[in-house]
């Protein structure tokens, strides 16, 4: 079948820097926080919303799971209607929807309805991130403001799960658990505004390209087979069909999707996006980074609450030294060092950071303190990922045509979202077998067993993360190219820079 040109829908000019770029850049990055934290913010409830709703431990996964399978799975879809519909409309109506869907969620009196609830958050969210990514990378031209554009809004990606608990932990222990869910209305409020003002409409002028259907309907059917699968076998293991079978599908339709991308004449995802070697050394970063960081929340909250008995919101607080960590790294990297050096020393940086902050908190035990023992690392973490996620999600998006932008962008949240599902799937699994053969091996069965059990199976969740990170090294440093080779942030292929296959006039 014909190929589709990347010059088959133009614009009346070259893109102009936007005059108020930096307040878009506001309203974008306040979207982007309100979707990472949701993934977060409900888990300090949970324990409430089941006493009030009455349902059992084994549903209770579902509040969680239900918004990761719908969020995971469309991601791609999400991103590709931003290219097509225009990305201010679509990201109007991603904070509506999600707005919507979070008062739903709030007003729910049943299980079933918050389930349900969560799975539209999760389907908006999917429209919502991918067009914000996608709004930031066709605003910023200039490279140097790019490069701080980029580094507010990776350490924003990176700080807003610790934020999810801290905001959680105030909301539960001082309000309700449904203002987790309310608190996005005001947010969603503020984002529409925002965006009603700040953001550009970009007329397109040209033949319109077509929605795949087929790739749309393989790529969202492999990604909640991958959701799937990986948080089935937090429940029901490894052995279960269940978990293989959606596993395996996820693989042949994965398969097919890649096949049938060769060949579409409007492809969802163009392969060349994810094959160029640096972004797609910068895709598998971010899930690398993804899954290692979903394992420091999921067992340090643990750690923190279950063996130091700390209060929800005393367990937000502690995160907050590393949110701020995270926040000078992102500036520092993206100001001064990766332009300097590039993502091939700033991410295998990061990943190696990552790597001994894992290791030192399998130090951690039942006497440790917070300022000397659970501080240290927590800082190291934070110093990582704000070295990893801004120089993977500027490279990630660097280079690609302004018509493909939404689905390039897409790609960055999908790779968190699977490498968080794939890190919390492996390491439950793993720390939940360790602590198992513990207790079988110290009988009888009393408190300061099972207490030394927790803190056993979470050390070897860390010593598994640190792994993570480590393999992450490896690979950032043989992927990315290297800088003073003809590449540069501002010039991924070391070619004279063309106008772009779609350029952008704003229309206000």
């Amino acid at each position: 079948m014909p190929k589709t040109s990347a010059t088959s829908s133009t614009l009346t000019s070259a893109p102009v820097p936007h005059s108020r770029r930096w307040w878009t850049l506001s309203t974008v990055a306040l979207a982007q926080l309100m979707v990472v934290l949701d993934s977060t913010v409900v888990n300090i409830a949970l324990p409430s919303a089941q006493a009030d709703l009455g349902f059992s431990n084994g549903d209770r996964q579902w509040i969680i799971t239900a918004y990761s399978l719908a969020f995971a799975s469309l991601l791609l879809l999400g991103g590709r209607l931003s290219d097509l519909i225009g990305r201010k409309r679509t990201f109007i109506i991603g904070l509506i929807g999600f707005a919507a869907a979070s008062a739903l969620g709030g007003a729910a009196g049943t299980f079933g309805l918050l389930v349900g609830a969560r799975a539209l958050q999760g389907a908006f969210g999917a429209l919502l991130a991918p067009t914000a990514l996608a709004v930031l990378t066709t605003t910023f031209t200039i490279p140097k403001e790019r490069a701080r554009a980029f580094g507010i809004f990776g350490a924003i990606a990176g700080a807003g799960g610790a934020v999810g608990l801290l905001l959680g932990g105030f909301l539960t222990q001082n309000l309700d658990w449904r203002w987790n869910l309310y608190i996005n209305i005001p947010i969603a409020v503020i984002g529409v505004i925002g965006a009603v003002i700040f953001v550009d409409h970009l007329e397109r002028t040209g033949p319109r390209p077509k929605l795949d259907i087929p790739g749309t309907i393989l790529v969202s059917g492999a990604l909640f087979g991958l959701v799937y699968g990986f948080s089935n076998a937090e429940t029901d293991g490894w052995d279960s069909p269940l978990t293989w079978g959606m596993l395996a599908g996820a693989v042949v339709l994965l398969v097919a999707f890649v096949l049938w991308q060769r060949r579409a004449a409007h492809p969802l995802l163009p392969l060349a996006i994810v094959l160029d070697r640096n972004r797609g050394a910068a895709y598998l970063s971010v899930l690398i980074a993804g899954a290692g960081m979903f394992g420091i929340f999921l067992f340090v909250t643990y750690y923190l609450q279950v063996s130091l008995h700390y209060t929800p919101v005393q367990t937000g607080l502690s995160f907050l030294p590393m949110i701020g960590m995270l926040v000078v790294a992102a500036q520092l990297s993206t100001n001064i060092f990766v332009p300097r050096f590039g993502p091939k020393i700033m991410v295998p940086f990061g990943m190696t950071l990552g790597a001994l902050g894992m290791i030192y908190l399998t130090h951690l035990d039942l006497n440790s303190t917070y300022a000397a023992d659970v501080l240290p690392p927590l800082m190291i973490l934070g110093f990582a990922m704000g070295s990893i996620m801004p120089a993977s999600m500027q490279t990630a998006t660097l280079g690609v045509d302004r018509q493909f932008a939404g689905v390039a962008s897409a790609m960055v949240n999908t790779s968190q979202q699977v490498g968080g599902s794939i890190g919390t799937a492996l390491l439950n699994t793993l720390a939940a077998t360790a602590a198992t053969n513990f207790l079988a091996a110290n009988t009888p069965l009393t408190a300061a067993v099972a207490a030394d059990a927790a803190i056993h199976s979470y050390a070897v969740a860390y010593w598994w993360g640190a792994g993570f990170f480590a393999v992450g090294a490896v690979l950032a440093a043989l992927l990315f190219r290297r800088m003073g080779h003809g590449v540069s942030l501002s010039n991924p292929h070391g070619t004279p820079a063309a106008a772009p296959a779609e350029a952008s006039v704003p229309v206000h």
